[in-house]
């Protein structure tokens, strides 16, 4: 039956949308909710109490969770019975796709491809909830205020990163890794040729960053620590232009690389002489970061972005960026002034996905199984010089003598495998090392997986280098 009832919600209790998880908890206790009541649909419950339908929905889905309420596709919200149905396990309804399948031929190992390890299912549900009342409704322009419940969903997926003080405020949200580059850099470059640092290997979506806003690149010598803060340095003083530096100190992309604290440190003391910003890029990291952020550092030029695609799925293009507080304002400009938001759908899903109590489950099992593929490659290729983490989706392999990067990776390519040559991480000019990136690609079966790699280790113990006049 419906109900006409409005819960009495205790403003003390913090976040919002717990106070409204124990208010309809307390009523169920009392007897004002009984056993198929309807709930009010989302939209007038959260006008009612004058909160966003965001916050409302988050209340609804953890209690639906739990097997208090029960959500009907079409039909509403309910109370349920004294005898609810078990909370959906995503793991039995979702195959585990690096677990089956038999060999495949044609590999592309170009970027990762996640195991599915529940979220499918998982995104499936959701979506399904939303289509059938969508917390921020069909009919609106997005709002910054209408996407708080996805920033606050991102805060709460961020906790325990360290990159210093942080609220709901201080995110802006992205299509993805690539559109916080281009907001940071919208947000802090100035003048009609600036300036900007990267690492000689480097993800390539900072070159075409700077190329849409006609920017310069300047690459900058690396180790095996990360950038050199002597060359940083020379850099500085041969371009006082620059304005920035872009870097991955936690997983560094292509090499694999991890920057220790204390070259981090001696990275922000430059920064600081020739008051440059320093942008952290963090999308790749899938596990626990080893060291503070540089935002947490140095808090007045640090800046931070990040995404679902390696930990959830690249499907969904959602990820953010994080300034300094003075430039706070200055970042959701960009933002607003550039797109107006993400879709309200996508924000109500971000606010669902990111706060559903079986995401921590799912992405530690994403995490095993990438290191089941990572540990693969290793048992195949480990003999060569190979640069891997179990917790990271791709390997960095330095050829062996007789080797060059694009004949290998043509050679590979006859054989059903494709990798990425380091000269496609490094500048147009710049001199590239031999040295291929191979991404985890648990689209395919494990078996799969294990005979590419198979089949590149007969290619690095049998290599073809020829001789021309």
């Amino acid at each position: 039956m419906d109900t006409i009832w409005t819960p009495e919600v205790d403003p003390a209790i913090k976040p919002k949308y717990r106070a409204v998880v124990a208010a309809i908890r307390s009523a169920i206790a009392a007897g004002a909710l009984n056993d198929g009541d309807r709930l009010p649909a989302v939209r007038d419950l959260g006008w009612k109490l004058g909160m966003t339908p965001g916050t409302v929905a988050r209340a609804y889905t953890v209690l639906t969770d739990e097997g208090v309420l029960s959500a009907e596709v079409g039909r509403g919200t309910f109370v349920a019975g004294t005898k609810p149905e078990p909370p959906l396990n995503l793991m039995e309804m979702d195959v585990i796709e690096h677990r089956t399948g038999g060999d495949n031929f044609d590999v592309n190992l170009f970027s990762p491809h996640l195991p599915n390890c529940g979220q499918a299912a998982l995104i499936r549900k959701l979506l399904a909830e939303i289509a059938d009342d969508p917390p921020s409704g069909i009919m609106h322009y997005p709002s910054r205020r209408g996407a708080q419940p996805a920033r606050e969903a991102m805060l709460h997926w961020l906790r325990g990163t360290p990159i210093g003080p942080l609220s709901e405020d201080d995110i802006v949200l992205s299509h993805g890794g690539q559109n916080a580059i281009m907001l940071i850099f919208q947000t802090i470059l100035k003048g009609r040729r600036p300036v900007i640092f990267v690492e000689e290997l480097c993800y390539p979506g900072y070159r075409r960053a700077a190329t849409a806003l006609r920017a310069d690149v300047v690459p900058v010598a690396m180790d095996g620590d990360g950038l050199c803060p002597i060359a940083l340095a020379a850099a500085a003083e041969r371009y006082p232009e620059a304005q920035m530096i872009c870097t991955s100190p936690e997983v560094h992309s292509p090499t694999c690389g991890f920057t220790p604290l204390e070259r981090r440190r001696e990275i922000v003391e430059v920064a600081r002489r020739f008051d440059l910003h320093i942008i952290e890029d963090d999308c790749y990291r899938i596990g626990s970061a080893q060291a503070p952020g540089y935002r947490q550092l140095t808090p007045e030029r640090g800046w931070y972005l990040t995404s679902i695609s390696k930990s959830i799925t690249p499907a969904l293009r959602v990820g953010c960026a994080i300034s300094p507080r003075e430039y706070a304002a200055a970042l959701h400009r960009a933002a607003d002034h550039g797109f107006f938001g993400l879709a309200t759908p996508i924000t109500d899903l971000t606010a669902a996905l990111l706060m559903h109590p079986q995401i921590d489950a799912v992405m530690a099992r994403t995490r095993e199984g990438v290191g089941e593929y990572v540990r693969a490659a290793v048992n195949a290729l480990g003999s060569y010089d190979l640069r891997w983490r179990e917790d990271v989706p791709f390997l960095w392999l330095n050829l062996p003598e007789g080797w060059r990067a694009s004949a290998f990776c043509r050679a590979a390519e006859t054989r059903g495998v494709r990798v990425r040559a380091a000269e496609e991480f490094a500048a147009r000019q710049a001199r590239a090392p031999h040295a291929v990136r191979m991404a985890v690609n648990a689209g395919i079966s494990l078996r799969s997986f294990e005979a590419a790699m198979e089949r590149l280790r007969d290619l690095l113990d049998n290599p073809t280098e020829e001789i021309s006049v």
